[in-house]
């Protein structure tokens, strides 16, 4: 089972805008774009999971959606650490760990 869960894809900020929190709030891109102060691109490129959240745009998604910019940034940092784990799985795999523990 943990085998099977690290295979599968964290959910990106973009998809949990796009799938839950702009049918809710019944915002449209544009309408999103205007309440953070951003392009439409800006919010295109997000919700269409092709751009990062950054710690600029997890201030702005907190204030609007009365969260934390931490839920933002987690949630973004867990998809790039499992797409690091995804393309450089080979290349990790060959460094040797020290034998002493030094962080």
């Amino acid at each position: 089972m943990a085998e099977q869960k690290k295979k599968l894809a964290p959910t990106h900020p973009g998809e949990l805008l796009r799938e839950e929190i702009m049918p809710a709030a019944k915002l449209t891109q544009d309408q999103l774009a205007e309440h953070l102060g951003v392009s439409r691109r800006t919010v295109n490129e997000i919700v269409g999971e092709k751009r990062s959240v950054t710690a600029d745009m997890a201030h702005r998604l907190a204030r609007l959606f009365n969260t934390t910019p931490e839920l933002w940034l987690g949630l973004q940092q867990d998809v790039d650490l499992w797409k690091a784990r995804q393309e450089g799985a080979a290349v990790y795999s060959k460094i040797k760990p020290l034998k002493q523990d030094v962080a």
